[in-house]
């Protein structure tokens, strides 16, 4: 969500129209509001996104976890988030009166993972990674579009670490966002998020955890050299957090990726590790998210790009138009052989003039097209196009495969 509330989206970009445009999600009355839909081109975003994090935590060795989408009362009891949040959560009363919650984060499940045996400190970190809906209970005036849902899909991490493990993973987080967002074209500075001091209520944990927490977030920052301004307030209810700015393409400011230093749950869940002296030793959590939210990273994405989506991440990649019925047969060859090496390419065999045929292309903004007439027939090429309006000419299908898999492995 921008910073800048007074600066509305142009209609143009706004993720609303362009979601509905490009067929990527919708809302029914009958499911209620906050609660998106997303259609086949939609998800495949979503799973294109996901794939992409993914790969970037697997380099530094995370691993995937499941978590089931409710909870016992005791355990958000434990966690502290029952008494602090019990209003944003959904309640479920089962048979025989016992109490549950719909999960509005991940953490206080984690951590059972964790926990489920004594753990070395050869063993550590443990790196665990989930991307699963979590669902809070907003109020409904506060619910638009993607930017403040119910259901809200967190690209989530924990780390659960030693003490002098968290500088290290930290910069390994760090490097994958910039990475991440490099991709886009975002710019970014970072807010250091800290609590409070005059309502420690807000908080979990002694002033002591907090003050230990915060200076080494500070310490962090000043290591990386990074743009950052310090902002009370804005930590999360167990520890500080890094919030990562991103500026889009119309100048405004979302906060969007996050890494959290938590000292406050290993200590109300009693979680640690057996060091070299065989003795108990309290760890750190570093929760993050790369995304942050993947509903909201998508519409800031959506408006960031104009609906413009890069070729990898195009739901349709390549659209094949076949100008009259004799030429469908060769349409269709050239349709299945994409299809067959990955390439998401549809084929359109209406009646319709090519013109119009172009003009649908262009308002779906799918990145390529292949028009294919006698002269393609004949000497077995296509013809490429692409959405920017720049002719690429006629090539064989094996010299225009080359070109897509390039331009799909950079991520260009």
């Amino acid at each position: 969500m921008s910073d800048k509330k007074e600066q509305k989206t142009p209609g143009e970009r706004d993720h609303r129209r362009l979601g509905q445009e490009l067929d990527l999600f919708t809302f029914s009355e009958l499911v209620g509001p906050g609660l998106p839909l997303w259609t086949p081109r939609g998800t495949l975003v979503r799973q294109e996104l996901d794939r992409y994090v993914w790969e970037l935590r697997a380099r530094h060795g995370y691993e995937r976890v499941t978590i089931p989408h409710i909870t016992k009362r005791a355990l958000y009891e434990k966690s502290g988030h029952w008494e602090k949040f019990g209003e944003e959560l959904f309640h479920i009363t089962a048979r025989e009166g016992r109490e549950y919650a719909v999960k509005p984060m991940n953490c206080p499940h984690h951590t059972q993972i964790f926990a489920r045996r004594p753990m070395s400190y050869r063993e550590m970190p443990q790196r665990y990674a989930e991307t699963t809906m979590v669902y809070r209970d907003e109020q409904s005036g506060e619910l638009g579009g993607l930017t403040r849902v119910l259901s809200i899909t967190q690209d989530d991490s924990h780390v659960f670490c030693r003490l002098s493990q968290v500088k290290e993973e930290f910069l390994r987080i760090w490097d994958t966002v910039d990475t991440f967002y490099k991709t886009f074209g975002f710019s970014l500075h970072v807010r250091l998020s800290f609590h409070d001091p005059s309502s420690p209520e807000k908080y979990l944990g002694t002033p002591e955890i907090w003050k230990n927490a915060e200076n080494a977030l500070r310490e962090i920052a000043k290591e990386r050299c990074a743009d950052s301004v310090e902002a009370p307030g804005e930590a999360a209810l167990y520890g500080p957090k890094l919030d990562f700015m991103a500026t889009d393409s119309m100048g405004r400011s979302h906060q969007v990726a996050t890494i959290q230093l938590d000292l406050n749950l290993p200590e109300r869940f009693d979680l640690g590790c057996v060091n070299e002296k065989g003795e108990h030793e309290r760890i750190a959590i570093i929760h993050s998210a790369i995304m942050g939210s993947l509903e909201r990273f998508i519409a800031v994405l959506l408006e960031h790009l104009g609906g413009v989506l890069p070729l990898w991440l195009s739901p349709v990649q390549i659209k094949v138009l076949p100008i009259a019925e004799r030429h469908q047969t060769y349409a269709r060859e050239i349709g299945t052989t994409l299809r067959d090496t990955g390439i998401r390419v549809e084929l359109d065999e209406s009646n319709e003039t090519l013109g119009k045929k172009i003009r649908e292309v262009k308002m779906q903004k799918i990145p390529y097209f292949l028009v294919i007439g006698d002269k393609e027939v004949e000497s077995k090429t296509v013809a490429v196009e692409s959405r920017d309006g720049k002719n690429k000419g006629s090539m064989t299908l094996q010299n225009f495969l080359e070109l897509l898999k390039k331009e799909i492995s950079e991520r260009s």
